[in-house]
């Protein structure tokens, strides 16, 4: 794989890149592109873009799934009982 950088303003607009692609994908793609008056430089942007957005989704939610049960309470019952819980803790 090889890569262009673009550069405008003496920053990176743009990096220019080959990929590979099976001649099914290729031909889908084109259809696309023409269906859709777009470059198929722009749908793959697009689907990138749309790919990495939801890796990030996925990577939060596991996060903030790792997170449940890691902070202990000596009140079994917290959620039932959370604006007594919290009364307490800023009144100590």
């Amino acid at each position: 794989m090889y890569r262009i950088i673009i550069m405008m303003e003496g920053r990176a607009v743009m990096v220019r890149t080959q990929i590979s692609m099976t001649g099914e994908q290729a031909s889908g793609l084109a259809k696309l592109a023409a269906t859709r008056k777009r470059s198929q430089a722009a749908l793959l942007r697009e689907a990138l873009d749309s790919l990495l957005s939801s890796s990030e989704r996925s990577a939060r939610a596991e996060r903030a799934r790792d997170a449940i049960g890691r902070h202990g309470s000596k009140h079994p019952d917290t959620a039932k009982r959370h604006d007594e819980v919290l009364e307490e803790a800023y009144n100590s």
